[in-house]
């Protein structure tokens, strides 16, 4: 059993977002530690979002709730925030819902600017991250591969991949109104990852070219060299950011690295462009955790735009989410379904081949100890046995489809005799003789 436990800016404020942004490695592994009915677990944490996507032992009584409640203990355990802080915040998704939200969550069709392109990426490392802990399940293994492939379909055949948007690029769009012209823009960039590169090539697209980077961990020569820009040392930070037009800081840091206290900096020795007009400094922290002190907003003149602020004017969801790419999503997760649904009734098919053939090869031994010499009713029980086997095979299949792989398996125990232990011990020599198979090809 597949469920997610989810909070994102459409269930909690931006404020507990921020803290489950700080959430540790560990989180997963302690999931996974905290009930044995709990197979497996991937965690997913970005600025907007949390989920902890869980595989549970399907027959323990109330796995769901279970399951909910390691996550739960989980967040608490390895970030201090209690569940009842955490109550009213979060969804629980389970089974069928499971796949179609992540589709839809590695698609972007869930981000605060629907469409976005970075969670992708985000997907994959969550699932990169919980192999290297050991804590993944071939279901969830199965799910995020299946999601990664859901995405690049919605990305190849749909507008939404084409016309998505960035929190970068909205972030300048909303900046546009407070900008004349982009090329006399003294923009001082503070982080230098992948966030920060993005930034930079789209305050290019728009004309800005005197850009500096500061890097609260020492990163700026290296990121400046590369990409063209001015680097900027520690003892200059506070005065190139006094005299900069445009802030915009993207770190993955968990304290503030910008205070009223580096804007309001004795301007001290000379540097590049005269000091900041009172009225004309933005500030624009694409951090999360909070890169920039809230204090900021409050100085004469200087205007923070943040990620709360920017996803109160990211466009309505129906106005970039498109048909198609819901339908892509949901059509992904409906195989996903069906062929999970399938394999969930594999070991009770590959059990009644077993039994059947088990009986097969008895008579065909008989048959050939009374002088079947031309093979021929050997030939006539091999028919039978396959017509035999047709229908009870096909029903499995529509029964699994439909969610009651248990009828199927509950027949065979009444018709057969063949009890769940028999189904799971096919179960487990098929997964085995699956794994040799790769093993040698």
């Amino acid at each position: 059993m597949l469920l997610v436990v989810t909070a994102s800016h459409k269930t909690a404020s931006f404020e507990l977002l921020e803290r489950l942004s700080r959430t540790p490695e560990d989180v997963a592994s302690t999931v996974v530690d905290m009930a044995s009915c709990v197979q497996g677990a991937v965690v997913l944490a970005t600025c907007n979002r949390f989920e902890a996507y869980v595989e549970m032992d399907e027959p323990v009584t109330a796995a769901g709730a279970i399951g909910v409640e390691a996550v739960l203990e989980a967040v608490e355990s390895s970030t201090g925030i209690r569940a009842e802080e955490l109550e009213g915040a979060y969804e629980v998704h389970a089974g069928r819902r499971v796949a179609e939200h992540l589709f839809s969550v590695a698609s972007g069709l869930e981000s605060v600017v629907s469409g976005e392109g970075e969670i992708a990426g985000q997907v994959r490392r969550a699932l990169k991250s919980a192999r290297k802990e050991g804590t993944t399940s071939p279901e969830l293994e199965r799910l995020f591969q299946r999601a990664s492939q859901a995405q690049r379909k919605v990305k190849n055949v749909t507008a939404l991949g084409r016309a998505g948007r960035s929190l970068v690029r909205l972030a300048l769009e909303l900046a546009d109104s407070r900008v004349v012209d982009w090329s006399t823009e003294r923009v001082l960039l503070v982080g230098t990852g992948a966030y920060a590169a993005v930034t930079l090539a789209t305050l290019r697209e728009r004309g800005a070219v005197n850009i500096s980077v500061y890097s609260p961990s020492g990163r700026a020569e290296r990121f400046a060299a590369k990409h063209g820009i001015r680097p900027v040392a520690e003892a200059d930070y506070a005065r190139v950011a006094s005299r900069s037009s445009l802030l915009i800081t993207c770190t993955a840091a968990t304290a503030p690295v910008l205070t009223p206290e580096h804007l309001q900096a004795p301007t001290g020795i000379a540097v590049e462009g005269c000091p900041v007009a009172s009225h004309s400094q933005l500030v624009v922290d694409l951090g999360m955790p909070r890169n920039v002190d809230p204090a900021v907003a409050a100085l004469e003149g200087v205007a923070l735009l943040d990620l709360e602020t920017i996803s109160l004017h990211a466009p309505l969801e129906e106005l970039q989410a498109t048909d198609a790419a819901r339908s892509v999503v949901r059509e992904a997760a409906d195989t996903f379904h069906v062929v999970g649904s399938r394999q969930s009734v594999t070991p009770s098919v590959v059990a009644l081949r077993s039994h059947m053939f088990g009986l097969l090869e008895a008579e065909i031994a008989r048959a050939r100890a009374r002088g079947d010499e031309d093979g021929r009713v050997e030939q006539a029980l091999r028919h039978l046995t396959g017509v035999l086997l047709h229908t009870p095979t096909t029903r499995a299949h529509e029964l699994a489809a439909t969610g009651r792989a248990d009828e199927f398996a509950a027949a065979l125990s009444t018709l057969y005799g063949i009890d769940q232990a028999g189904i799971d011990q096919h179960g487990i020599d098929r997964a085995s003789a699956l794994s040799d198979d790769a093993a040698t090809a």
